[in-house]
């Protein structure tokens, strides 16, 4: 999953891209609403932390902007305004849910984790395909019970062929969702993660398309 966060604070943008890194995400930065507003028209990301206190373009002008061009990403509007209608006006712009600063940095982490499972229609933090079961929350997955490790990108790459279960996603759409726009991406490394991932979980329920992609799905569905 490919995060943007759009904060000027330079100790809180840090703070929060280190989470989320920790937590497992590929993420961009921006420090003003004209570098944020550019990023999230021009790169799909799946969910986007914005504060509305920014320089240059405001954040509920960026919102705008966006949801007039028709990006549907889910975005948490970061404030740190007391007044009710700031947040009402954060809503009425398109934002999805929002924190008041100071917060804790486990709450944005739950709220960018609903945020998710919302937009792919999963209702828990728990999303199962059969044997294989990944719990968003702690970062886990397991198979028939039994805790499978993997690494960071393995992990990423999962969480999102199973975030979007029995759809068929392309190699382009995942080197655009897996990493950030600072790594060298080569979609050839695509091929070799998902021939890991299918020895680590020994179960069949990711199939690769020919000439599409790649899909999990329930191990006696066809393919």
């Amino acid at each position: 999953m490919r995060l943007l966060v759009v904060e000027d604070d330079p100790d809180l943008n840090r703070q929060l891209v280190t989470a989320l890194t920790d937590a497992g995400y590929a993420v961009d930065a921006a420090k003003d609403g004209e570098e944020g507003h550019y990023l999230g028209e021009t790169e799909p990301y799946d969910a986007v932390i914005l504060d509305l206190g920014l320089p240059v373009l405001d954040g509920v002008s960026v919102l705008e902007k966006w949801r007039r061009a028709d990006k549907k990403m889910p975005v948490l509007i970061l404030t740190a305004r007391d007044r009710w209608s700031d947040k009402v006006q954060g809503f009425d712009a398109g934002a999805d849910d929002y924190v008041a600063k100071p917060f804790h940095m486990e709450e944005v982490l739950a709220r960018v984790r609903a945020l998710l499972r919302r937009s792919a229609g999963h209702a828990t933090s728990e999303i199962s395909c059969g044997p294989l079961l990944l719990d968003t929350k702690s970062a886990r997955v397991t198979v028939d019970g039994h805790a499978i490790k993997l690494t960071s990108l393995e992990f990423r790459l999962l969480a999102y062929l199973m975030h979007h279960k029995g759809k068929v996603v392309s190699r382009t759409e995942l080197v655009e969702h897996l990493y950030d726009q600072d790594f060298d991406r080569d979609s050839n490394t695509i091929e070799v993660f998902v021939g890991r991932l299918r020895k680590k979980l020994g179960v069949d329920v990711l199939k690769t398309i020919r000439g599409m992609g790649y899909c999990v799905s329930e191990p006696d569905d066809a393919a």
